[in-house]
């Protein structure tokens, strides 16, 4: 006796669209996060303004900024409409966004506003906004920030927020960004979450793992990023004085590193400071 099996039910169609549905989802979604995270998406002036009356979502103030930048570079003198509100977010409690702010408004050195509220910038609780302003000052042609752009050139040394036991997470060489997670403080049985405020590179822990720390006491030191190094060299190219070679000439010997690039244009700055002392 033979037993005749049933065809099975093709699953041909359904396969095929669960692929495709997949692989759109593949191509959607990074395109979605990427739009979502871009400054450089246009946005028209109705955008802008509910931008920055958005309270909630502080990227997106970022954007509208980045967007205000652009059309100053354009010399779009509509523009000038937003200033209030930019001068406004130089004392937002958001750091990323004072961080743009400052950067932003160094944009425009016509704005007796914006040189006023760059000034006040410099004494920033965070270091980032503290050096955008410093940088974006020069262009008013003021060097007021000059400690905190040769500072730029030099390991920065991060102190402990909190007083508990270390527990350090990256090593030496590692790479920072401002929001790097470096470590961990353990006070009153809770985990706190020790992040890099400035880019850089780990050189050394100041203090070691499991040890009992106490707030504002040396926890780690940050050799320059490159990007920092550039900016500075930039700068100090218009503003650096006498004194400042001896950390310049340092990061042309390529110290921490450096690039043939940076290497180029420290020589560079240091011959536009000895210019300027000779004279």
């Amino acid at each position: 006796m033979t037993i005749e099996s049933k065809p099975l039910a093709s699953f041909g169609g359904r396969w095929t669209y669960g692929i495709l549905i997949v692989a759109f989802l593949f191509v959607l979604m990074p395109f979605l996060f990427w739009n979502a995270t871009w400054f450089g998406r246009p946005m028209n002036d109705a955008q802008i303004a509910k931008a920055l009356a958005d309270r909630t979502h502080p990227r997106e103030i970022q954007h509208a900024l980045a967007q205000l930048e652009t059309r100053i570079e354009a010399r779009d003198p509509r523009v000038k409409e937003w200033s209030p509100q930019i001068v406004a977010l130089a004392s937002d409690p958001v750091d990323e966004i004072r961080v743009t702010d400052a950067w932003v408004m160094g944009q425009d050195n016509t704005s007796q506003e914006f040189h006023h509220a760059l000034s006040q910038m410099l004494n920033d609780p965070n270091v980032m906004v503290q050096r955008n302003a410093a940088l974006s000052l020069v262009r008013f042609k003021d060097d007021a920030g000059h400690a905190q752009i040769l500072a730029m050139l030099r390991p920065y040394e991060m102190t402990s927020p909190l007083s508990g036991t270390l527990d350090t997470r990256l090593k030496a060489g590692d790479i920072v960004n401002p929001g790097t997670m470096i470590a961990h403080i353990e006070a009153s049985g809770k985990k706190n979450e020790v992040r890099a405020t400035v880019p850089g590179t780990l050189i050394r822990w100041l203090a070691d793992d499991h040890a009992n720390i106490t707030a504002g006491q040396p926890l780690v030191a940050l050799g320059p990023s490159e990007g920092m190094v550039w900016e500075a060299l930039r700068a100090l190219y218009i503003v650096g004085r006498a004194e400042d070679l001896a950390d310049v000439e340092q990061v042309a010997r390529a110290a921490y590193g450096s690039s043939p690039q940076i290497g180029q244009q420290a020589q560079s700055t240091a011959r536009a400071i000895r210019d300027r002392s000779s004279s």
